[in-house]
């Protein structure tokens, strides 16, 4: 009888142990990658993904940041100071606050804030009616440092918000970090931050996150602002180092390498340094940032070819960036680089769009889903005869040009993912709304 009994434990036992490495297999193979059944988004490949800032803050929303971002210089959000240059159209909105500023009718108008779960819901679900894949959020790694708790809780805040509603609506999400104003040190506490956010939000969870964006076999994430010209505290070699220890070990991540736009060749924005070209060639996708390079007539078909070979070469997935234009004369005060490139009703959008597409590029990166500061943001925003007034020095708001509706380029973005999904009927001329 004990006999019985011990051969009994002994094959439960080894049932157990079968039954673990298989689950591991299954999960995770030799390499550290994983398989990905249960995932929507197994590759950053057929997709139409936009850049989501989520930074802003409303008086009254809870973060205690005031009007965050909205505001101008020295923290003050009024007529005649503001960063904005875009007011978002805001009538669908379930929640919404007073700002300080009025419309010719004396009306107020009112913001969104994105700490608010309802607003960011509202954002996914325009994401959904349009066709629009999903959203990189935004990271700001000298916002969420330990040294600044009330950054941190907003970005963690947001990406709650902005997790549970990609899962509601099925659209694809990662994690971008971006590197502006860092220290080396600053760049060394990413992985830190990396780490606790796999952990607190369950990244790797494919049930928790099934539509959290894999590629490559490999949960995917990003670091923006590596190897430009312009001074930066941190180095390339910094991000190098960086990228090694993210890449050490079994608990393996995709990397999207966020670089400027002349990369390849080394050209105008680009720091003159080889081993940006040995970073790129570590991580999976490099991604080139074109906003505010070039406009209409300036655009160069042949820079985005030079890179695509470039990416072929090396075996470095590539996917380019497209904006609908540029605008920041509230942040700078001056009314001269108001549409500093302008939007042409949608033209200069779909004249890169098909660029990139007919040069080959499987996915696109839109700049951005929500970004009204420099005017790049594709949501929906106020037409220029509707937005409030803006002191009585020469300030304004731009807005949305007065013939459109303000979903245009929500609906314009949709048809490039459209295209790219094989859908017919689409090539250099921009799709006529019905």
């Amino acid at each position: 009888m004990k006999k019985l009994k011990w051969c009994c434990t002994f094959l439960l036992t080894i049932g157990s142990i079968l039954l673990m490495a298989q689950q591991k297999t299954a999960s995770q193979n030799k390499n550290g990658a994983y398989n990905t059944d249960g995932l929507k988004y197994t590759a950053y490949t057929g997709l139409v993904m936009a850049g989501y800032q989520g930074w802003f803050a409303a008086e009254g929303d809870g973060s205690n940041r005031g009007w965050y971002h909205y505001q101008g210089r020295n923290r003050t959000f009024k007529p005649g100071v503001t960063n904005v240059d875009f007011w978002p159209d805001v009538r669908e909105y379930s929640k919404i606050y007073a700002s300080p500023f009025y419309f010719a009718d004396g009306s107020n108008a009112r913001l969104y804030s994105p700490y608010d779960e309802e607003s960011v819901d509202l954002h996914f679900k325009w994401m959904k009616e349009y066709g629009i894949d999903g959203v990189h959020m935004q990271r700001f790694v000298g916002e969420i440092k330990s040294s600044n708790p009330s950054g941190k809780r907003h970005f963690n805040k947001v990406l709650a918000n902005a997790l549970k509603a990609a899962k509601k609506y099925g659209r694809a999400i990662s994690v971008m970090y971006d590197l502006s104003g860092c220290s080396p040190e600053d760049v060394a506490y990413l992985e830190e931050d990396w780490k606790e956010l796999v952990a607190t939000f369950k990244l790797y969870d494919k049930v928790e996150n099934p539509t959290y964006l894999w590629h490559n076999n490999k949960p995917l994430m990003s670091i923006w602002g590596v190897g430009f010209n312009d001074g930066r505290r941190y180095s390339t070699d910094d991000v190098d180092k960086l990228v090694d220890r993210l890449q050490a070990g079994n608990q393996k991540v995709a990397i999207m390498l966020g670089v400027p736009y002349y990369w390849s060749s080394f050209g105008n924005d680009t720091e003159h340094n080889p081993l940006l070209h040995s970073l790129i060639k570590k991580v999976d996708i490099v991604m080139p940032w074109a906003v505010g390079r070039y406009g209409m007539d300036s655009f160069d078909p042949s820079n985005v070819k030079r890179d695509i070979d470039w990416c072929k070469t090396n075996k470095v997935d590539y996917v380019p960036l497209v904006f609908p234009g540029f605008t920041w004369g509230n942040m700078h005060k001056d009314p001269k680089i108001y549409h500093a490139i302008p939007r042409l009703k949608g033209d200069f959008l779909w004249k890169q769009i098909s660029t990139v597409i007919q040069s080959g590029a499987q996915s696109l990166y839109v700049a951005m889903f929500d970004e009204i500061d420099e005017g790049t943001a594709i949501y929906k925003t106020a037409r220029e005869k509707d937005t409030p007034l803006n002191g009585n020095t020469g300030l304004r708001f731009v807005g949305i040009e007065n013939d459109l509706p303000t979903d245009h380029y929500l609906w314009l973005t949709g048809q490039a993912a459209n295209w790219l999904q094989g859908k017919p009927g689409y090539n250099a001329t921009k799709p006529v709304r019905k």
